[in-house]
């Protein structure tokens, strides 16, 4: 009976380890198992009737709906996200890898169009500011002009549309010196029109022409007043508040952007040396062709070698910043002719300031575009030979827009030879007129 006794006693006491070894198995593997087992316990744990011999308390009855609900909808969501993973995967598996390669074309696609999209927005909204200063200012100008002024109404009209800015469709604006009066008058007698017919391809066909010059060293001098008396002859040049100097051209072509955008809304502004033949129509028209796509930058597009030794032309003093010894500038147009479209001119014009100014022009000018979303536009008609080369061109149908030496940065002797290859490379008296831009620019 004793042994018998013992061994029951036995097996209950086997019983009850093995039960508490269950329950603190349970709550060890609960504490570190994932999410996904914990609430499957719960869910288990909470969806199974209690006994009814067992007396549980009413509080704790009470608070088992309340467990249930948070797990149920931990494992709702547990399964979600479980969903969208696995469809994603899905889909990724079933693509191949030419599709998937094909999504990150589109998506980088989208990203650079909206990108294009924000630039374009921020440098109207800069453009916009700019003018919107500008007209505060015009407007604070003539309130406080002379009563006497503002009674006449026929003067006042007059003076308000002189300080607004004017519609043109490109402004062509022609650099030159106090010592190039030659050369200004070889272009009045060739390409340039004077004079009537300058204020009226002005007013038909929004096309603006002025050479472009500063003041000497003594303002007010016999160079300015010579300069004063052939404006006043032929009414075609603009002055600049800049010192005349070859080694100013940075800083001067950067004021006549700045200077052009301010007296004229135009949709482009172009830069010429006074020693280039241009066809105006040949111009025109490809400037068009361009006039609904922003910040375009159009010329001969090039890139020569930094020069790093004193003395020799083209010099350059900042020639360490690009690189190593031999090294090439960044394309660039060349320096003769190019042209800007309206949102670049107007950038030039807000940041003058900060516009860093190496010691060529046309560097400079490429530098103010290099880290903008800019397109360049390689155009070999700005750039063509002069006679025989741009003689056979026209023959050919393919009539340049501009001609020049490249051995002299311009037509050498272009006094003594402008009316030569004007006759041989020119597009007829009555191109500019025939071209396609209307009166509404």
């Amino acid at each position: 009976m004793r042994a018998g006794k013992s061994s029951v006693l036995s097996g209950k006491a086997i019983l009850l380890l093995c039960v508490a070894s269950f329950l603190a198995g349970s709550l060890v593997f609960s504490s570190r198992g994932t999410k996904s087992s914990t609430t499957t316990a719960l869910i288990t744990a909470t969806s199974r009737p209690a006994p009814k011999t067992q007396s549980i308390g009413r509080r704790a009855i009470s608070s088992i709906p309340t467990t249930h609900h948070y797990v149920e909808k931990l494992s709702t969501q547990q399964l979600v996200t479980n969903g969208c993973d696995h469809q994603r995967r899905k889909k990724l598996t079933e693509m191949g890898s030419g599709d998937v390669m094909e999504e990150v074309r589109k998506t980088h696609q989208a990203i650079q169009s909206l990108d294009k999209t924000i630039s374009t927005l921020e440098m109207e909204l800069s453009a916009a500011r700019t003018r919107s200063s500008r007209k505060t200012q015009q407007q604070q100008y003539y309130s406080s002009l002379d009563h006497d002024l503002r009674k006449n109404s026929s003067n006042s009209t007059s003076s308000t549309s002189s300080l607004l800015q004017k519609k043109a469709f490109v402004v062509i604006g022609i650099n030159t010196a106090f010592s190039s009066k030659r050369r200004r008058e070889s272009l009045r007698e060739t390409w340039l029109l004077k004079g009537n017919m300058l204020k009226k391809l002005e007013k038909e066909k929004g096309i603006v022409i002025r050479f472009v010059i500063g003041h000497s060293a003594t303002p007010g001098g016999v160079l300015d007043r010579a300069i004063d008396a052939e404006d006043a002859e032929y009414g075609d040049i603009l002055r600049l508040d800049h010192v005349e100097g070859y080694h100013q051209l940075s800083s001067k072509t950067r004021l006549y952007f700045s200077t052009a955008v301010s007296i004229w809304d135009a949709h482009f502004y172009v830069k010429v040396d006074d020693d280039v033949h241009v066809n105006l129509g040949m111009l025109v028209n490809t400037l068009a062709r361009y006039k609904s796509q922003p910040r375009t930058y159009i010329g001969c597009m090039k890139s020569g070698p930094v020069l790093s030794q004193k003395g020799v032309k083209y010099y350059e003093p900042e020639f360490w910043k690009f690189g190593e010894e031999g090294n090439k500038y960044f394309r660039h147009a060349t320096g003769q002719i190019y042209a800007i479209s309206k949102d670049l001119a107007t950038y030039i014009s807000i940041n003058s300031g900060i516009l860093h100014r190496y010691a060529n022009e046309d560097v400079s000018l490429g530098s103010w575009f290099i880290g903008l979303e800019v397109q360049h536009v390689d155009d070999r008609s700005m750039c063509c030979g002069t006679p025989p080369d741009c003689e056979w061109k026209r023959e050919g149908g393919k009539t340049c827009i501009a001609s020049f030496d490249w051995s002299c940065s311009g037509i050498c002797n272009s006094v003594q030879r402008m009316k030569a290859v004007h006759s041989a490379c020119g597009e007829g008296d009555g191109a500019v007129w025939s071209n396609i831009v209307d009166a509404d620019f």
